[in-house]
């Protein structure tokens, strides 16, 4: 069984989110998504509209995702070994940046794949928030 891991935000859901979650599953027999708490995001320097409770029951009720768990730190790796992940999926905004470039290294020697994914054009929750605060 190929177990495949991806986390973020999930703020303001949108096409984007869907696409992410539906092409990562077709990738994978079970599909685990990691919801960045309420703190993580504060930590991070920003702040989510929704709130985690309602973030996580969003995602666990996307019919791709098989199961939804906290993302309390930045540890992808670590929670990547723990469930058995081979495969983790992130958004190719990410690609061929120092940061992880150093991560697939690490992955690598564990023999976890990033598999990027291109962003939907045109949105993401930050473009939302802009584009709310504007009206």
């Amino acid at each position: 069984m190929v177990i495949g891991y991806t986390a973020g935000v999930y703020d303001l859901f949108h096409i984007g989110h869907l696409n992410l979650l539906k092409n990562a599953k077709g990738m994978c027999d079970k599909l685990v998504v990691g919801v960045t708490t309420d703190d993580l995001v504060e930590y991070k320097g920003k702040r989510s509209v929704i709130p985690f409770e309602e973030r996580i029951e969003i995602v666990r009720s996307i019919k791709y995702v098989d199961s939804a768990i906290p993302q309390q730190d930045m540890d992808k790796l670590s929670v990547c070994k723990k469930l058995g992940a081979t495969i983790m999926f992130v958004g190719d905004d990410w690609y061929n940046t120092d940061k992880w470039n150093k991560y697939e290294e690490e992955f690598k020697k564990e023999g976890i794949k990033i598999v990027y994914f291109p962003y939907t054009k045109g949105i993401s929750s930050t473009k939302i928030n802009e584009d709310l605060k504007k009206r």
